[in-house]
């Protein structure tokens, strides 16, 4: 049924969600999810976005170059990793950073208004998170505009895709429209089928689960530009402009204006010093062994856009 994205609908669909994925988290114990010291819990994303496949190279250069052991985790990704770092279920996660400011200053959405996650610390950010709008070219969308009754996959329930798709949304003035909710693989399957109208993609380009879609389909990414990218950043701050360029994916051939906010490696206060020290080294001291976001991940870039303080380790590493 269609569905008015004001702003109490906002905090309705990301509270509940988010609520669920904190259960618990206050009080949590504090360590690692394996009750080994060697072993590290690292949560993700979707299969089909950039979160996991990356989680998994930091997993293998963590792994070679350490004692450490990675054991990575797909999740719905932002707003549910908070949560597993904030019950200690997770060592280390990727979220936004975005979603890292609202947890730790207990602002932003209701899942944390009020219910700060003091332990909540940043490693290092990595690369703009590119906020995609995709649909199929038959679906004659070619604005945010076009959006108005359609049916738009915004991501997983209470993901940091999610909070960005209905804080874009709300910007514009989009309140009837109807919401699905599932992760970029799914919601690629759900275009090809013709189930959803468009969808929400929030991750470094070029994102797997579009490649796949533009291989078998004509697809269309959406514009974010004009005076509706001025309204989002008037609205939200920590959205930056960003472009895709043409050519990232089959068939879009020139380059699409958007906006973007910023992938980022966060702990928890409980995660001993050395610990972060030294995945922090293995990742950064290795970063041509990478093959995802090679352009972004470096050391000179990577307290850009942090929004939360660092962890003591990270901070040892970075100021070395």
């Amino acid at each position: 049924m269609p569905s008015d994205t004001n702003r109490r609908r906002f905090i309705e669909l990301t509270g509940a969600a988010g609520v669920a994925a904190l259960a618990g988290c206050i009080g949590g114990d504090g360590g690692n999810g394996n009750g080994d010291g060697n072993r590290l819990t690292w949560h993700a994303g979707g299969t089909g976005g950039t979160y996991y496949p990356l989680s998994n190279e930091f997993k293998t250069v963590v792994e070679e170059n350490t004692d450490f052991s990675l054991n990575v985790q797909s999740t719905g990704a932002s707003v549910e990793n908070v949560g597993s770092l904030a019950d200690g279920s997770a060592d280390f996660a990727l979220i936004q950073n975005d979603i890292a400011s609202f947890a730790k200053n207990g602002t932003g959405i209701d899942a944390f208004q009020d219910n700060q996650i003091d332990t909540l610390q940043g490693v290092a950010t990595l690369y703009p998170e590119t906020i995609t709008l995709v649909t199929l070219a038959e679906n004659d969308i070619s604005s945010l505009e076009d959006l108005s009754g359609a049916t738009i996959n915004t991501g997983d329930l209470g993901s940091g895709t999610q909070v960005n798709a209905l804080q874009i949304l709300e910007s514009v003035g989009i309140s009837e429209f109807d919401e699905q909710n599932a992760g970029f693989s799914q919601a690629s399957e759900q275009l090809a089928n013709g189930d959803i109208d468009a969808a929400f993609v929030v991750g470094g380009w070029p994102v797997g689960a579009i490649e796949d879609l533009a291989n078998t389909n004509d697809i269309e990414i959406v514009p974010i530009a004009g005076d509706d990218r001025e309204a989002v950043k008037e609205d939200a701050t920590w959205f930056a402009d960003d472009t895709i360029p043409g050519g990232t994916y089959s068939g879009v051939d020139e380059d699409v204006e958007t906006v973007a906010v910023q992938a980022m490696i966060a702990t928890h206060a409980d995660v001993p010093a050395d610990t972060v020290e030294t995945v922090t080294a293995a990742i950064f001291d290795n970063v041509d062994e990478l093959t995802i976001k090679t352009d972004f991940i470096s050391v000179d870039s990577a307290q850009d856009g942090m929004s939360i303080e660092l962890h003591e380790g990270a901070a040892a590493y970075f100021d070395a």
